[in-house]
């Protein structure tokens, strides 16, 4: 439930909830639902369920017990901002959050309206940094609302990539990752599309992270645009 991560711009991976359900079409070949499909099958108590949204409590206390200090992507088998987690488990979080500052903790939602909602009765220690899932402008609106959010960090996962993102807004946002889909099904990825990205972060003096071309094998598409390696990380404002 809480481990080491081989996603690229994480270090560990923090689960107190698990399960979600599909909100837009960036959802469509979650890896986290077959993830928790395989893990249901292996007989892990915890996916009896498969990926029914779970509440996990018990998982509240893991990051007082890692010393050493990490990023740690919350809920990368589920959304903390769900319709279906109670206001008072997601302030739990937050709290466990801010009470384990020495941790980086990037929370990741597509729920853009009922993080908008409830950010103003949460706690917002600066090293919670908080991100919306942007698949194509179709979504930009889940931008406007996180930059409404009094988080310390900001920032957008432009994965899965479906579509060309002109004219991303980006104020108040620092950091932007982009990837492609993988796995089979993957729908492709546009060079043209990443550059744009990349060239709207530049002007705009945000980070820019290239996570992955993906394919079904993301292994041999790499990470690399036009040769070179992509992966800045923001920096906080004491």
């Amino acid at each position: 439930m809480a481990q080491e991560s081989s996603i690229e711009w994480t270090d560990a991976t923090w689960n107190p909830v698990t399960g979600c359900t599909k909100v837009s079409p960036g959802c469509k070949h979650c890896y986290a639902e077959k993830m928790a499909k395989r893990l249901k099958a292996m007989g892990v108590d915890r996916y009896s369920g498969g990926f029914q949204l779970t509440l996990q409590p018990d998982q509240l206390a893991v990051p007082a017990r890692w010393r050493k200090p990490r990023r740690v992507f919350v809920n990368s088998m589920s959304d903390l901002f769900h319709q279906g987690v109670p206001d008072e488990f997601i302030q739990r979080v937050f709290e466990v959050m801010g009470s384990n500052c020495r941790h980086c903790y990037q929370v990741l939602t597509k729920r853009g309206g009922r993080l908008k909602e409830l950010s103003e009765v949460l706690p917002w220690p600066t090293c919670v940094w908080m991100g919306v899932s942007v698949e194509s402008p179709q979504y930009y609106g889940r931008i406007k609302q996180l930059q409404e959010v009094p988080a310390a960090v900001r920032f957008l996962s432009v994965e899965p990539m479906l579509a060309a993102c002109p004219d991303l807004p980006l104020d108040g946002i620092d950091w932007v990752i982009v990837g492609g889909e993988s796995g089979p099904g993957a729908r492709p990825l546009e060079a043209d599309w990443v550059r744009d990205v990349r060239d709207q972060c530049k002007r705009a003096k945000v980070a820019f992270f290239f996570k992955q071309w993906g394919g079904v094998q993301k292994h041999r598409t790499g990470r690399e645009l036009d040769g070179v390696f992509h992966d800045d990380f923001p920096v906080p404002q004491d």
